[in-house]
């Protein structure tokens, strides 16, 4: 297994594309996560633990799609595991399941993303940085 990845080094990275690039898994569609066995992630995410937990990691991200400033989630948030968890982890209740430095938030579509390393899946616009007089044309 490589290097764990921590939120602490996530968010020193400036842009959104390079905490995406950071986290990216490569997966394919059809691959096989947790199986037979989705009952135990399905149990943690529907749990009160689970849901406080949630709400707080949301409040620290401020609602921002990989707690990047300007890219609000505006549909459902999601929660991901920095480093994934297993079913093993769940049984075993690993530390890292709760842990701030392994989660973060994120859209629906930035999730699928960095599951399937597909960065065309990404919404991203550019920030274009303003200048005087920059929409008037003829000056």
């Amino acid at each position: 297994m490589g290097k764990l990845k921590t939120y602490s080094e996530l968010i020193q990275l400036p842009s959104y594309i390079e905490r995406f690039r950071y986290l990216k898994l490569g997966g394919k569609a059809g691959d096989i996560t947790f199986g037979n066995e989705r009952y135990l992630n399905q149990k943690l995410y529907k749990s009160q633990e689970w849901k406080m937990f949630r709400n707080e990691i949301i409040t620290r991200d401020c609602g921002y799609d990989l707690g990047v400033e300007g890219y609000s989630i505006y549909g459902v948030i999601l929660i991901h595991h920095l480093n994934p968890i297993t079913p093993k982890d769940i049984l075993e209740r690993n530390p890292a399941i709760f842990d701030p430095e392994n989660v973060i938030s994120v859209s629906k579509i930035t999730h699928n993303a960095i599951h399937y390393g597909d960065e065309n899946l990404l919404c991203v616009d550019e920030i274009v940085e303003r200048v005087p007089n920059d929409t008037i044309p003829w000056r």
